[in-house]
């Protein structure tokens, strides 16, 4: 018995190759863009990213994010050049000055500081600025040490 591709009735059971018609060729597509703009055109980035952060839900973190990003435009060369922001935790801004007379001074002009930065990001980004002083170093040396509470003058 040969086999010439037919089974039992008459039923081919190869399957065929598909022919591609009109429809399926780009060739022979409807829709050109053409000259003109379309929807299928490439869009610029910087258009695209607020669409992004509003539908992911990112715009309290882009917004956090740009209190460090954006801080010399905000408060100016002058002040940035002596302190930095060091973190955002709930609406409190922790601002670092690079020394106690820099921290007193920018105490006094926190309101100001207060007004750019809702001006610049919204009055709900920055609800408190917390402004300190540069760390001092620790005096512990070794690993036994006599607890101290005192002044560290000595007289």
């Amino acid at each position: 018995m040969s086999y010439n591709g037919t089974g039992s009735g008459g039923y081919n059971y190869r399957p065929r190759p598909k022919r591609r018609g009109k429809s399926d060729d780009p060739r022979f597509r409807k829709e050109w863009s053409g000259p003109g703009p379309d929807k299928r055109d490439p869009e610029l980035l910087g258009n695209l990213l607020p669409q992004i952060v509003r539908k992911n839900g990112w715009t309290r973190k882009v917004a956090d994010a740009s209190v460090f990003g954006r801080w010399e435009a905000i408060v100016g060369p002058d002040i940035a050049g002596h302190c930095h922001p060091e973190q955002l935790e709930n609406g409190e801004l922790l601002v670092v000055a690079e020394s106690t007379a820099w921290a007193t001074q920018l105490r006094l002009f926190s309101r100001q500081i207060h007004g750019k930065l809702a001006a610049a990001l919204g009055p709900s980004v920055v609800k408190r600025l917390k402004i300190v002083g540069p760390k001092q170093p620790t005096r512990s040396y070794g690993p036994r040490r006599v607890r101290f509470n005192g002044s560290r003058d000595t007289f």
